[in-house]
């Protein structure tokens, strides 16, 4: 008998229903959750970019470094671009700051050298230091301790480019890889006088975040006291974490108060907005899609149990309730509106993981895999449309 009363309920409650129409329910659900799962996808993969997630900074928009403006008036004071503690303080309040660290520059002279005769490479050069958590890079031999004759390094990968594109074909010098970068090794002579002193100074890595010549802090510190004519580091930049650099509270503040950073990061930083408002179309669109996939729905579902009246009489007058009809109708609808948003689902899946490839290739990072924004979207919107059915299959019932 159990056997037998899903056909008996199938032939009389859904014979008359038309798969045509069924279909094309199915089509417009599918295709409104998969517009929804892309904008939520399009949306958080954006926000990880710009906060820096993964071990790069992908758009390198959310770190800034700052400093203060060189005016014709304040060319003749060399402490004019100093940061002092109250302009710290300043910063660390602006709109939109989440956190400023020091770049702590090397206050004596610093000459690098390479192999010797005609062959030698001879150069002044400039050395800093940023706190740990600000590094894109950090290698497992960045420490530095007093008495270490090695100094490992961390180079701006903006200069590797300009060497390898401007300087070495002008000169006709060989052109270098970071690995070969990273395998040859050169001296640092530090401080000037009696008290000089030689180190080898090695490449760990590249960074794309600040532009400088990075050393660990410990060794900034300790140079500063050894070699400096005075142990105070004077600091001229700060690099700074902001939420999102293109507010216009920020760039206000910038401006009022006479600091300078990389413009280029600010216009960048706009298209957070343009992907906000894509994101939130593309959203708009997708839920009215799936209100119209869902209403078709529902109206195929009350089209079809008005076409069976006489047959719910037969079968209510014959023993069957309406929790037992309604049961039936639920599990027979509910997962073919599951279907269509798992394979939305699966659509957004395979876009991310391709749009992940893509943007690897250009040293972007995003997850592979959908995030829990695009899972809570789907669970959302799964708990929403089986409750708009049931509602539906139980109303139908009832007239």
């Amino acid at each position: 008998m159990s056997q037998k009363r899903p056909d008996l309920l199938n032939k009389l409650l859904l014979r008359n229903a038309r798969k045509g129409r069924l279909l094309s329910a199915w089509i417009a659900l599918c295709t409104g959750c998969t517009l929804l799962l892309l904008s939520v996808m399009i949306w958080s993969a954006f926000r990880d970019l710009l906060n820096g997630k993964g071990s790069q900074d992908s758009l390198g928009s959310t770190f800034l470094t700052v400093s203060k403006q060189v005016s014709d008036a304040s060319m003749a004071d060399k402490n004019s671009t100093q940061i002092s503690g109250a302009d710290l303080e300043q910063i660390r309040k602006a709109p939109q700051v989440q956190d400023v660290g020091l770049l702590t520059p090397a206050n004596f002279k610093v000459a690098a050298s390479l192999g010797s005769g005609q062959m030698s490479f001879y150069t002044l050069l400039f050395l800093e230091a940023a706190p740990d958590r600000f590094m894109d890079q950090m290698p497992q031999t960045w420490k530095w301790e007093e008495g270490d004759q090695t100094i490992p390094i961390i180079l701006s990968r903006d200069f590797l480019n300009m060497y390898n594109y401007i300087f070495a074909p002008s000169q006709g010098l060989p052109l270098l890889s970071e690995q070969s970068v990273k395998a040859l090794g050169f001296t640092l002579t530090m401080g000037e006088g009696p008290g000089q002193m030689n180190y080898r100074a090695q490449v760990e890595g590249f960074s794309d975040r600040i532009s400088s010549v990075l050393v660990p802090q410990s060794f900034i510190d300790y140079g500063n006291k050894r070699f400096a004519a005075s142990g105070a580091a004077k600091v001229s930049r700060v690099i700074v974490k902001v939420g999102d650099p293109s507010n216009k509270e920020f760039v206000t503040f910038l401006e009022q108060h006479q600091y300078t950073t990389n413009s280029e990061q600010l216009r960048f930083s706009k298209m957070r907005s343009v992907v906000e408002v894509v994101s939130g179309a593309t959203g708009a669109l997708a839920l009215l899609l799936i209100g119209i996939g869902a209403l078709v729905f529902i109206l195929f579902i009350e089209l079809t149990m008005a076409r069976a009246q006489a047959a719910v009489r037969l079968l209510l007058q014959i023993g069957y309730g309406p929790k037992t009809l309604s049961s039936y109708l639920v599990r027979k609808y509910i997962p073919i509106m599951l279907s269509a948003l798992l394979v939305a689902l699966l659509i957004a899946a395979i876009l991310q993981f391709v749009a992940a490839q893509k943007l690897a290739a250009i040293q972007l990072q995003i997850a592979a895999v959908p995030g829990l924004f695009v899972w809570a979207a789907a669970g959302l919107s799964a708990l929403v449309l089986g409750w708009q059915i049931r509602t539906a299959i139980r109303k139908a019932l009832r007239s």
